[in-house]
């Protein structure tokens, strides 16, 4: 383990754990993409998914292991011997495969979800790991809910499944409960009690609860963990989890004090995040740290000053250390198809010269109706015509009649499977009755748990970006439109929602972890 003592290995687990995030589930196409942006920026160890969670996600797993060859690919598991066999099966044509098998140490979970006594799980957590080991060399265990372990019975856990072959032992901070000093302690205390610790690289996987999970997985580097387990743009179960772009510019910014390097190409980092949010319909919140609109962005007078003069008064890291341009590109009407190419290109994207005409005929759509086009503009049009694949339900034509002296009216033209088809629907407002149109046309009535729009960018003209939750048996899908005209981005975002709810419908059978 001496080569791991100066390189920290990053675990992306988006795909897995940050798709228990509330309507962030992706269809299989849609996290093959997410998982090749992880490879271009270089991520040691992807983990895809949890395979006998469902048929869907055995599938999905299964694809991105057989298609990218530049990461380990690692597949959930219980400490349960179908689930291993499920997870391999799933990860068996990986270039670097990986089981990642798990069990609960903590009393609470003991005796209030397993039922079990702290023997018996010891016995399972060992005999998992050993199941596992039969298939590959690369196996990571977790004790679950670790920081409400006992320290005792937890030393004695990942000693144990260190003995029966695990390579790598994650320590998580399941429901965020630890402060950075204990976690640190923590870690501190393993080293120091588990005789065999150092024929593993120690992990960690931090929950976000009390905001401290970036934090304590700094802190626990600190202790000698030489794995994070992280999410682009901190995505996950209840508050999310460390914030990958958090602890690898952390690292690479105050590398005085750490000292330790990652694998990660940080200049894809905010291309990486704005995809991830093109697809869940996530927002990044403006002030989130690194990918934040505002992360690089300065008002105060003072501040400007200070930057004009020299930049490192107020900025620690450059923007283009995370993939973001300072260089202003004014793109407008008057913009060439050559101008848009190269700018895409700078934005991270390769089209086809067939998609690069359906983007700049759209560009010219919207520099018509703006005075000018951004980035965001930019990255939704290639969203909108390329990035969504085959649907159900395609948008074609809406019509609106509203104000406080009529029934606000829809016409709207959609098609259904290949088939055009149109209806009118009526409302209290212009978008209720979109949204009732759409409901007669695909004969669906879910119930609408979200409905927000917001500018992509500044301005009068800016494009709107509408956001729709909806439900359907027990599962919720996000879905997200963008036009100038906010009520066409609405029925966009609707439709979206259903053409997931629709993948979702096919794939009935989960499994949820924490």
């Amino acid at each position: 383990m001496d080569s791991a003592k100066e390189r920290v290995f990053i675990f992306d687990t988006t795909l897995r754990d940050g798709e228990q995030s509330p309507g962030a589930s992706m269809n299989p196409d849609e996290k093959l993409r997410i998982a090749r942006q992880l490879e271009k920026m270089g991520v040691d160890i992807i983990e895809a998914g949890f395979p006998v969670a469902s048929d869907g996600d055995f599938a999905s797993v299964r694809q991105i292991a057989m298609e990218i060859r530049g990461c380990q690919i690692a597949a959930l598991a219980r400490a349960d011997k179908t689930d291993i066999d499920r997870a391999w099966e799933a990860v068996t044509e990986a270039a670097a495969p990986r089981i990642h098998t798990f069990i609960s140490s903590s009393d609470i979970h003991l005796k209030y979800q397993l039922r079990k006594s702290r023997a018996e799980v010891l016995k399972e957590a060992c005999a998992a790991v050993a199941h596992a080991c039969g298939y590959t060399r690369n196996v990571e265990f977790s004790p679950m809910d670790a920081t409400r372990s006992d320290r005792d019975y937890l030393c004695e856990m990942v000693e144990a499944v260190i003995a029966a072959g695990a390579t790598t032992v994650n320590i998580p901070d399941t429901v965020g409960y630890a402060i950075p000093e204990e976690f640190g302690e923590l870690i501190a205390t393993l080293y120091a009690k588990v005789k065999n610790i150092r024929q593993a690289v120690i992990s960690v996987h931090c929950h976000n609860d009390l905001g401290l999970a970036t934090a304590n997985a700094l802190t626990a580097i600190k202790h000698g963990a030489r794995q994070v387990e992280c999410t682009i743009n901190g995505i996950g179960e209840r508050a999310g989890n460390s914030a990958m772009e958090e602890v690898v510019m952390a690292l690479k910014t105050r590398k005085d004090l750490f000292g330790l390097e990652t694998g990660i190409k940080t200049e894809y980092i905010h291309q990486t995040s704005r995809l991830l949010t093109q697809i869940t319909g996530i927002p990044v919140q403006p002030n989130k740290a690194i990918v934040g609109a505002n992360a690089f962005a300065h008002e105060s007078g003072i501040h400007q000053d200070g930057l004009i003069k020299e930049k490192t008064t107020y900025e620690i890291m450059t923007p283009q250390s995370v993939g973001i341009s300072e260089t202003h590109f004014v793109l407008g009407k008057h913009s060439g198809r050559h101008a848009i190419a190269e700018r895409l290109r700078e934005m991270g994207y390769n089209l086809s010269e067939e998609e690069l005409n359906r983007v700049f005929f759209h560009f010219k759509e919207l520099a018509d109706v703006k005075k000018e086009v951004f980035d965001e503009d930019l990255e939704a049009i290639v969203y909108e015509e390329i990035s969504r694949g085959e649907e159900k339900y395609r948008f074609l034509y809406l019509n609106v009649v509203s104000g406080n002296a009529t029934v606000p009216t829809a016409t709207m033209q959609m098609e259904v499977d290949g088939e055009m088809v149109q209806e009118a629907g009526f409302g209290v407002g212009p978008v209720d009755a979109i949204f009732a149109a759409i409901r007669k046309i695909t004969k669906t009535n879910h119930p609408l748990l979200k409905y927000a729009v917001n500018a992509v960018t500044g301005g009068t003209d800016a494009q709107g970006e509408a956001t729709v939750q909806l439900k359907f048996n027990g599962r919720s899908a996000v879905g997200r439109g963008a036009h100038p005209d906010v009520l066409v981005a609405s029925a966009k975002a609707y439709i979206n929602a259903l053409n997931r709810l629709e993948w979702l419908s096919k794939d009935a059978r989960m499994v949820t972890t924490t």
